[in-house]
């Protein structure tokens, strides 16, 4: 029903507008009653689907990507459609707009989205106040806090926004993921430097250690490192004992594509990853020899999509772009593949 009568509705309009669209329609959906409806139609529970990471344990291995619940607003809505975890954000320890719009763009004929958000989000403490209500809520769905730093922060001060964010969301979420990878930030090369990470990864460490519990924390890596960059995070997981890996962000490559608004400038996502974000799956593993857990994401439009990532070394997936494109039903769908392969 969804690709045959809601998604041709939804595609009539403009991509950002209908996301809050959709939210607003969710969240009514569930107030009036339906989540229990919701959860009947699209949620699995098999132990077969259960999955224990870095200290987490997973009521299932599919996951929503960061992006789609940037402020916190939706997790307890999202979880009724079957997600085995969810990942606000990215956070920021102010609010900003992001950048101009038009700033999201569907590239129907490629199964894809190119996005230009800029980190587009309330803040940080706008989220903890979201957050704080999950204890009241009956979701049982892990959540993961994916944080960033300001576009107007100094290169000088980027640890200390991801210090802030780190600090704020600790008690609220279950794992942490340094978004070092999206295209649409200013001064990105600083991110992507090997040293710079590991000074990064070490204070967020060091924060860690101040608290009674400690989180895992990952790393989101983008598709496009060649094989010498990523040895680099190999070695970087060794050197810095960062829980794991998230493979991988958005990409700023275009091969391939047919829809009109290919050439539009920011992050792309959807199928033309699919096969891209695979192989940096496989590439990190088997050249770790599974030394670390990897998160796969990126072009999972289908179950065979993400049983090949998990083939290739992921220990969980997380999907975007392919629930906008497939709909809900795609969770449960993998989920019964899951269980079957």
């Amino acid at each position: 029903m969804y690709k045959l009568l809601i998604r041709p509705f939804l595609f009539l309009f403009d991509p950002e507008k209908v996301h809050y669209f959709t939210f607003s329609l969710i969240k009514t959906f569930t107030k009036l009653g339906f989540g229990g409806a919701f959860r009947s139609l699209y949620q699995i529970k098999n132990p077969k689907l259960e999955r224990e990471l870095f200290g987490v344990k997973f009521p299932n291995p599919v996951g929503l990507a960061a992006g789609f619940d940037k402020n916190a607003v939706l997790f307890k809505e999202l979880s009724n459609f079957g997600f085995g975890f969810i990942e606000i954000g990215t956070v920021t320890p102010n609010a900003q707009e992001g950048n101009l719009k038009k700033r999201l763009f569907r590239l129907k004929k490629d199964k894809a989205i190119i996005n230009r958000m800029g980190f587009n989000n309330k803040g940080v403490k706008a989220a903890v106040e979201k957050l704080k209500k999950r204890s009241l809520s009956r979701a049982e769905v892990i959540i993961g806090g994916n944080i960033g730093k300001n576009t107007q922060t100094l290169p000088e001060n980027y640890t200390q926004d991801y210090l802030e964010c780190f600090n704020e969301l600790h008690p609220y979420v279950d794992y942490f993921v340094l978004n070092v990878s999206c295209p649409n930030v200013s001064s990105h090369a600083k991110l992507n430097d090997k040293d710079y990470l590991e000074e990064l990864i070490s204070e967020v460490q060091k924060a860690n250690r101040t608290f009674e519990k400690q989180k895992p924390i990952l790393l989101k890596i983008a598709p496009d490192l060649n094989n010498h960059q990523l040895d680099e995070i190999i070695q970087l997981v060794a050197s810095t004992k960062i829980d794991g890996i998230i493979a991988s962000n958005t990409s700023v490559t275009r091969d391939n594509l047919v829809s009109e608004n290919k050439k539009e400038m920011g992050g792309l996502s959807g199928k033309p990853l699919t096969e891209k974000s695979t192989e940096v799956i496989r590439y990190l593993y088997n050249n770790s020899n599974g030394a670390f857990p990897i998160i796969g994401v990126g072009g999972i439009h289908s179950e065979k999509d993400a049983l090949e990532k998990l083939a290739a070394g992921a220990s969980l997936v997380q999907i975007f772009t392919g629930f906008i494109y497939e709909g809900p039903g795609l969770i449960k769908r993998i989920n019964k593949a899951i269980i079957s392969a």
